[in-house]
């Protein structure tokens, strides 16, 4: 915390007009009015904050938000923490409670895929194959199985990142058949997957399933209903508990969680995660539409003991794990997240499960010199309030990407302030296209972790995470803002 006393001296120079205009910075910075005002975030007065600037250095007006904001209605009975580190001199600029574990929401994203790219590498896809066993006569009747044989594909059917629609997928997989000779299928369509082949039976410790839109499910099979239409229905006033009033219900795993708070219209649209499901019936749907029969039915076959001899028809190549994790980050995407924690589970440990994704990404991070003491890793879309971090162990661990040969991918994944992503609403003054930084949202929980350039060229790493404030999420924007403005002329 910043002495104003030490600054009395220099301040006294200046007019007497000068310094009654300045005033306490905490009357003029945070009251109710000043929240209500469209005007730049400077102090009011130009002549005040021009006098200000050449009589305080860029770090002392740092020091000075930071300080006036242990007073603001906002923030004074809030759990938060702030750091700006410069990553050459390898010291602390500035600081609030770096050392104190606090729930980091998104940002937890900044070391799931950060874990994937370093050990997959920037052009990992993953492939969805279809393949035949059997033959094929002359009549082009195969007496045989098709397969659709995939890895895990987080994208599949999505169109995120460049993915292709399920019609762009069944249209190559189609003509792959043609090319084979293909008119019939005497058999069944197998699906065989090895990664995420189980429903998930267990939740996540202290899911938050609302979050800015994006909705976390655990759902089974798909049953040849279209994930795109799938509702999750809200009910209210439930008779099961005396304390809480609203759940959210799965009509797939037929599971109940609880909430304090419900936000909502009472129906929320969401994706379900066994895409190979949907895929499968609705290529059987097209074959059979366009006078290519299939007498057998689609079917899961997980592990098999005694493969067929199979022929490769035709391979669907996700997107690059660099497109899958620019998508992930710009847009705050769970599902993905999650997907990507479990891919790196099955790599290192040959088991696609929450807890293996969990085990590597934390001895991924402690191999890499991460500060552990305060780490709490849950999950890996941070929707879990049993996340928790440090402001300056977030801040170092950007620091050391900074030496990695993927560095430059992994910046171009962040949201830009002003310009791009789930910062495209923030820093539209100052700041616009200076904030590189990865954004984190749950109630009551407002998050900010990147890299900052400096008016002067300079690159600085940053954690601002906010617990429990008061107000709404945009005046905590607004404060984050003002702490980090002054930084620019760092």
């Amino acid at each position: 915390m910043v002495n104003f006393r030490k600054y009395i001296s220099s301040v006294a120079v200046l007019a007497s007009g000068l310094f009654l205009a300045q005033s306490t910075v905490s009357a003029v910075l945070y009251s109710q009015a000043y929240d209500n005002q469209k005007s730049s975030l400077n102090l009011p007065s130009p002549i005040t904050a021009l006098a200000e600037k050449t009589v305080l250095s860029a770090k002392e007006l740092v020091d000075i938000n930071v300080n006036t904001m242990m007073t603001d209605p906002v923030l004074k009975n809030a759990t938060w923490g702030f750091v700006v580190y410069d990553p050459k001199t390898k010291k602390v600029v500035s600081s609030y409670n770096e050392n104190t574990p606090l729930v980091p929401a998104s940002t937890t994203k900044l070391l799931t895929t950060e874990t994937a790219m370093s050990m997959l590498g920037e052009n990992y896809r993953w492939n969805t194959q279809l393949e035949y066993s059997g033959t094929v006569d002359e009549n082009g009747v195969l007496n045989g199985n098709l397969y659709l044989v995939g890895s895990g594909d987080p994208s599949l059917g999505t169109n995120k990142a460049g993915a292709w629609a399920y019609r762009e997928i069944i249209s190559d997989f189609k003509e792959g058949l043609s090319r084979e000779g293909i008119k019939k299928v005497n058999g069944d369509i197998i699906i065989q997957t090895a990664l995420f082949k189980g429903n998930i039976s267990k939740l996540p410790e202290n899911v938050v399933w609302l979050e800015n839109n994006n909705y976390y499910l655990p759902a089974g099979t798909t049953r040849e209903i279209n994930p795109a239409n799938e509702k999750l229905i809200v009910k209210k006033g439930n008779g099961f508990s005396t304390e809480k009033k609203f759940f959210y219900v799965s009509p797939y795993n037929n599971q109940m969680v609880y909430a304090d708070v419900y936000e909502g219209n009472g129906t929320l649209t969401t994706k379900l995660p066994d895409a190979p499901a949907f895929l499968a019936n609705s290529f059987r749907t097209t074959l059979v539409k366009s006078g290519i029969p299939v007498t057998g039915k689609v079917t899961p076959k997980m592990t098999d003991a005694h493969p067929e001899n199979r022929k490769l028809v035709s391979v669907y190549k996700s997107p690059t794990l660099s497109d899958i994790i620019f998508y992930t980050n710009q847009h705050s995407d769970n599902g993905l997240a999650e997907a990507l924690l479990k891919t790196v589970g099955f790599q290192s440990l040959g088991d696609q499960t929450t807890e293996s994704g969990r085990k590597v990404v934390t001895a991924h991070l402690q191999e890499e010199g991460f500060d552990m003491l305060g780490l709490n890793y849950i999950d890996g879309s941070g929707l879990s309030r049993n996340n928790h971090v440090t402001p300056i162990s977030q801040a170092k661990f950007l620091t050391s990407l900074m030496n990695e040969k993927y560095y430059a991918t992994y910046l171009n994944s962040l949201p830009v302030g002003g310009q791009s992503g789930t910062l495209k609403r923030m820093f539209n003054g100052a700041g616009n296209g200076q904030v590189f930084a990865k954004t984190g949202t749950l109630n009551k929980v407002k998050t900010l972790a990147g890299y900052l350039k400096t008016n002067s060229g300079k690159t600085l790493v940053f954690s601002l995470m906010v617990n429990n404030y008061a107000g709404s999420v945009d005046m905590v924007k607004k404060r984050m803002e003002r702490i980090l403005e002054p930084a620019l002329d760092l």
